[in-house]
């Protein structure tokens, strides 16, 4: 811990595991005699979620880079450590022992990323003789406030809606129009390309012999300050499910903007196509691997976007791969962070089917004879990553169909996921994956039979059962599942438009077929 002030203290200005930017709005004007930079790093925070051993250890190794940094700069910093003997294990413990102990007169923080974080902050400095103040978090390019702006009066949220709006304020691949002097105007309220969305250009197979030759992302060796994290971790969180033996994560703004640089030059161009394809031994393909920095703030979202825009206007990456790119950070970031705070705290509770199954055990194992879980779960637990399709096509699709309680399945995606923080993962598990907030996030439940991931990639040929069936032995479970989800909630999916095709395809089954699906449905639940 870092030697406490010898003089009175002005403001305490807490810093979290997920605001380590240098920018934050928390850090201007400070006083390097008056006032003390906050950091705690504690037990409850790693298993509140039973988290995995490489999100534990990038928060830690993060953490301590980003103190170092403040301390290089000049800055006091009042430095909780895990293993410091005296830490009380809690982080609204250690705050409170904090504000006992340097008396500030006000404690500042950026708004966290936790409904339960900021409640808890609150109740802390209420109980205390100082002042809160709760700033704005700018590192996002929209506000709380500015999505509530948007949502009033709407009786349907739609991300496509929000996003067109993110890209006009911004200017963001508008089209370029021309000036009376002369200078290109890009302020036009015309999206380039003519189309705000290549979504539908973005979602190539899998080549027959599987995708060659791919780029290997860029290597991030721990340094001596992670490797003591990561000794640590494998210490005091040994029954925590992961791996350590291949962590390799960017946990300092240098190797964040490294990740990304790597990314634009070698992967964007192909990332459009091939951003929903799964291949089995292939965890990353042409994906970013930024979002776990850019949830540390490790990296701003305009770099970014201003990244790829330049590698589009530059003719080194295609329209619909940029696009796409940007779409999940100025889009889909954005608006899962005003569904969050809009809806918060009841958000947490709905279930609006009414799913009330335990989780798999074989997530926490892998162990399982479906190879697309296998996969997925697998690297998940090695890695603690999976692409977007992974996670909502494979392991939330098998959950939805199952019936498991969204709030276990959100606490699984908020444990094993190194980019997973509350605001961003919720929403993204319980509304767009579980369906349990009845279309606030998406406009239907996004379904499908073991025919999906055998189209998207070519885990199905390594697996014992066959997508095309439903019943009998060799059954996709995916497949029985998928028909069953529609016949235990076709009431409820009647009123649901884009549900009407999968409807009218369980009618054409009969009621013996169903009889059959129903059973091995039971069982697989039971397995």
């Amino acid at each position: 811990m870092s030697k406490p002030p010898s003089q009175h203290v002005r403001r305490l200005v807490v810093v979290l595991g997920d605001q380590l930017n240098a920018d934050s709005a928390a850090l201007d004007d400070l006083s390097p005699e008056r006032d003390v930079v906050w950091m705690a790093e504690v037990a409850a925070e790693s298993t509140h979620a039973w988290s995995h051993k490489a999100r534990i250890a990038i928060f830690l190794s993060a953490m301590r880079h980003f103190r170092d940094a403040l301390e290089s700069a000049g800055m006091r910093v009042d430095y909780r450590r895990l293993d410091d003997p005296d830490n009380r294990g809690s982080l609204d413990e250690e705050l409170a022992g904090a504000i006992e102990r340097l008396a500030p007169e006000r404690v500042v923080v950026v708004q966290p990323g936790e409904w339960r974080v900021e409640q808890m902050l609150r109740r802390v400095v209420d109980e205390s003789a100082a002042r809160l103040s709760v700033l704005e978090d700018r590192h996002f390019l929209s506000t709380p406030a500015e999505f509530a702006r948007h949502a009033e009066g709407r009786k349907q949220l739609r991300m496509e809606y929000f996003y067109r709006e993110m890209r006009r304020k911004h200017g963001v691949l508008m089209a370029a129009g021309g000036s009376d002097d002369g200078v290109e105007d890009r302020s036009d309220d015309r999206p380039e390309g003519g189309a705000w969305n290549y979504d539908q250009e973005n979602r190539k197979k899998l080549p027959k012999a599987g995708l060659t030759d791919l780029p290997a992302p860029p290597s991030f060796a721990p340094d001596k300050l992670t490797r003591e994290v990561l000794e640590l971790v494998e210490e005091r969180f040994a029954d925590h499910p992961g791996e350590l033996d291949t962590f390799d994560w960017p946990v300092t703004p240098a190797d964040a903007r490294r990740a990304l640089d790597d990314f634009i030059e070698h992967r964007l161009p192909l990332f459009g196509d091939y951003q929903d394809a799964m291949q089995s031994g292939e965890p990353f393909l042409y994906h970013a691997l930024v979002s776990a920095a850019m949830n540390l703030k490790l990296l701003d979202p305009r770099t970014a976007i201003r990244a790829a825009e330049r590698a589009y206007r530059d003719g080194a990456a295609p329209l619909n791969a940029v696009e796409g790119f940007i779409r999940q950070i100025l889009g889909w970031r954005e608006y899962v962070r005003g569904v969050y705070w809009l809806h918060m705290p009841g958000y947490l509770d709905r279930n609006e089917l009414g799913a009330t199954g335990e989780l798999p055990r074989f997530y926490w194992t892998a162990e399982t004879e479906m190879n697309c879980l296998r996969e997925a779960i697998g690297q998940t637990l090695q890695h603690g990553y999976a692409h977007h399709i992974q996670r909502l096509m494979v392991t939330g699709l098998y959950c939805l169909l199952r019936g498991v309680d969204p709030k276990r399945v959100h606490e699984w995606y908020l444990a094993v996921y190194v980019d997973a923080v509350e605001w961003v993962e919720l929403p993204n598990t319980l509304g767009m994956s579980q369906y349990a907030d009845g279309g606030v996030m998406a406009s239907k439940p996004y379904i499908a039979s073991g025919a999906y991931v055998n189209r998207m990639s070519d885990y199905c040929r390594g697996c014992r059962y066959r997508p095309d069936q439903a019943t009998g032995d060799d059954a996709c479970p995916l497949t029985t599942l998928y028909w069953d989800f529609l016949d235990r909630h076709r009431k409820q999916l009647a009123g649901v438009p884009r549900m009407r095709m999968q409807l009218k395809n369980l009618e054409r089954k009969s009621e013996d077929e169903l009889e059959e699906i129903r059973a091995l449905a039971e069982r697989r639940r039971r397995e």
